[in-house]
């Protein structure tokens, strides 16, 4: 649990907020006692959230199922406000450790009979959940609390009545990877996830509860999902009489499955031992410890909202500038961007210590820079180190500043050899933190590999590791490699949001079979999500082959009003355009990011103009709080006012801000080795960030919905690529 913040409130709706139990995108997680007493677990959602009208739409369904939910093994609801300035609701705490800390903790899977008082009863609450008419959608370890009597599942806020009309985002995979069911990966219609997806999930939790692994494995979103769809899961080392009941569960197809209801009764009784006695050794100390913890907790001092606030300063203003949701007073752009409170002070220091003022020298510490500079991609790689550097220079001439930075570059030449070799010799700066800048996923593999003992953090804004590639030592519970980019398949999004604002709802898609599994992932991408809630026909051209003309003649021939080519080859997608054009089609086409490169425009001449490409980079000329970057990365670098800022530099700016607020943060946990903190800093205290180009979350391949923000629609215009804007608006203006 962390304290609170100044910006937190310390008594909301009755109840007197103790600490922080988690934050995330959308809001926090606070540890409260209500007035008589009782502790809880109290979310509020940020108001620039809840003022989104179908957000709230699905906070207040999430509050009435939650309500609905009564059985034993659920958390209950203790209150809720779902049309309060900021909606929150509260259910009771429970103090245990969640299903995958305690399999951390216990060093690898549970005991049979632990996972079978386990299975039985959190099948119970599923069949209670079930019977109301409802679906969890998310059943994972993370969301099982073991207590001493029990399991709790928790977490509703995507549950839904079965049958009912989703409310989630239209580009958002529902549940969580690993955990989730195959028809919740491939959906495309509500009707199709029911309760079955439930038992797939509970089967996939009791796998990792008896062995402490996952049925589907780890890696990225993309091969995840992959293999939950197309592969068998790994179930070596289950306990012979409970492996055929898990095989049962995690059956491709929903009806072949068997009904919580039956897996309850297949396990055994559910009511079992008494209180402690199913959990293995040294977890209900565990528990009990924490138990008497938090009720030991004190009254938290008041915070800076319970103060009297400044004439015209709503709460609502505090709690934005707290979430880093705005630009506001004097402070200027880098007082922003580290985090610093415009009135004075930096958030996280006291002034003093290193660097606070006190005359002593500052502690540097080290960024590596491992990219290509001399190979196919050297123009991502000098955007990146020019970026950095301009970030450096405007980072250390900061008065306020707790330490330095340095910037150490290296160049692979976009050779996973190369790299593996330059990220070991990075290993030898006493200081290295992080290392950035890798410009292809081989590279970026390569640098991971070698940095991972060390536990040094890599942190990608142009590499993209495509789906089915394996990064040694990531598990859910220690990464240390993160994108601060768009999953790749999601640069279909921005021209599918094009055709939708513009009704055009026929599309064709073009299916390159070169691309494998990424092909594969952007077509279902297509498919969950038609453009203009249409239909989707996919006439695909084999791998081996060039010829285009087949495919692009059965595409036309339905008539379509938007025409997608769905591969990663700029070469490829350029004879796509060009038989476009042969067959007489001018209507709008559309790609994704690893097919706009010079060698598409060349390639394709004037069949490329008009086209759309979706991407995970800005140009931040187009971005207005990147103004001031612009003109300072312009002068610093000889770049004439009419030519483009290089893509990537932007992004490779904020990095080093993000990186710079991360330490800080590590800094205040392990003041003697920060740099051994950063790693968790990007899985929990600093996963996101708002710079000057856009928002940003590190991606550890957690998440189950791609985050979306920093995708730009652009389009070819007089021979070049035009950036149109972030998606979302750009699609509604051009």
């Amino acid at each position: 649990m962390q304290p609170l913040k100044k910006a937190d409130p310390s008594v909301l709706a009755g109840y007197r907020l103790l600490g922080r139990l988690g934050t995330g995108g959308m809001g926090v997680v606070y540890l409260a006692r209500s007035a008589g007493g009782a502790l809880a677990a109290l979310k509020l959602i940020r108001a620039e959230h809840a003022a989104d009208p179908a957000f709230r739409a699905r906070f207040r369904r999430e509050a009435a199922t939650a309500e609905r939910i009564t059985g034993r093994w659920v958390v209950r609801v203790l209150g809720a406000d779902p049309e309060a300035l900021e909606p929150w609701l509260a259910t009771e705490y429970v103090p245990g450790p969640s299903l995958a800390e305690a399999v951390a903790v216990h060093g690898g899977g549970l005991p049979e009979s632990t996972v079978r008082a386990l299975g039985a009863r959190l099948a119970d609450a599923l069949d209670g959940m079930h019977a109301a008419g409802l679906v969890h959608r998310d059943v994972k370890p993370g969301n099982v609390l073991l207590a001493l009597d029990g399991p709790r599942l928790i977490d509703f806020g995507i549950a839904r009545v079965s049958g009912a009309t989703a409310l989630t985002a239209t580009d958002a995979m529902i549940g969580t990877p690993g955990f989730l069911a195959p028809e919740q990966a491939r959906v495309t219609g509500a009707d199709e996830v029911g309760p079955a997806a439930d038992v797939f999930s509970l089967g996939c939790v009791l796998a990792y509860a008896l062995t402490g692994r996952r049925p589907f494995g780890t890696g990225a979103v993309a091969a995840v999902v992959y293999r939950t769809v197309h592969e068998e899961p790994d179930l070596d080392g289950l306990p012979e009489p409970l492996a055929p009941l898990v095989a049962a569960c995690l059956a491709k197809d929903a009806a072949d499955r068997p009904s919580a209801a039956e897996v309850r009764d297949a396990l055994g009784p559910y009511e079992g031992p008494a209180a402690g006695d199913w959990l293995p050794p040294g977890l209900p100390a565990l528990i009990a410890q924490r138990s008497s913890r938090v009720l030991d907790l004190p009254v938290a001092d008041p915070t800076m909202l319970d103060a009297e606030e400044p004439r015209g300063t709503s709460r609502r203003r505090f709690l934005v500038l707290g979430a880093g949701g705005a630009v506001a007073g004097t402070g200027g752009l880098t007082a922003w961007l580290l985090g610093r409170d415009p009135a004075g002070g930096a958030v996280g220091g006291t002034g003093g210590g290193a660097g606070g003022g006190s005359g002593a020298p500052r502690t540097t510490y080290t960024l590596g820079l491992l990219t290509d500079l001399s190979g196919p991609d050297k123009a991502d790689g000098r955007a990146q180190e020019r970026g950095l550097r301009l970030a450096l220079e405007t980072f250390n001439a900061r008065a306020d500043r707790l330490f330095d930075l340095a910037l150490k570059v290296t160049d692979d030449g976009g050779d996973p050899k190369r790299a593996t070799a330059g990220a070991r010799a990075l290993l030898k700066e006493p200081a290295l933190v992080a290392v950035l800048g890798p410009t292809t996923a081989d590279t970026a593999v390569a640098a991971a590999d070698a940095l991972v003992d060390a536990k040094v953090p890599v942190l990608s804004v142009v590499a993209a590791v495509p789906a089915g590639t394996t990064i040694r030592g990531q598990t859910p519970e220690m990464r240390t490699y993160f994108e601060a980019r768009s999953y790749s398949q999601a640069s279909i999004v921005p021209f599918g949001r094009w055709l939708t604002a513009h009704e055009r709802g026929r599309t064709a898609v073009v299916d390159d079979r070169a691309a494998g599994r990424y092909g594969w992932l952007v077509v279902q991408t297509v498919r969950q999500s038609p453009p203009a809630r249409g239909t989707v026909t996919v006439h695909q051209v084999a791998a081996d082959s060039e010829d285009f003309g087949p495919a692009v003649r059965a595409a036309l021939a339905t008539s379509p009003t938007g025409v997608m080519y769905v591969g990663n080859s700029p070469r490829r997608a350029a004879l796509c355009a060009k038989a476009l054009r042969q067959q007489g089609y001018r209507g709008p086409c559309g790609s994704v990011e690893p097919a706009l490169r010079p060698e598409f425009l060349t390639l394709a001449g004037p069949a490329a103009e008009g086209w759309f490409f979706g991407t995970g980079y800005v140009d931040p000329d187009t971005v207005p709080t990147a103004k001031e970057f612009t003109a300072a990365y312009r002068k610093r670098w000889g770049i004439a006012a009419s030519d483009p800022v290089d893509r990537f530099a932007a992004e490779s700016y904020d990095a080093l801000f993000w990186v710079g607020r991360a330490l800080r943060t590590a800094a205040g946990k392990n003041a003697e080795r920060p740099g051994t903190a950063m790693s968790n800093m990007f899985m929990n205290d600093e996963r996101q960030y708002r710079g000057v180009a856009r928002s940003y979350e590190a991606m550890a391949g957690e998440s189950a919905q791609a985050s979306l923000d920093g995708l730009s629609l652009w389009r070819i215009r007089d021979g070049k690529p035009r950036c149109l804007g972030p998606y979302a608006e750009a699609a509604k203006r051009d």
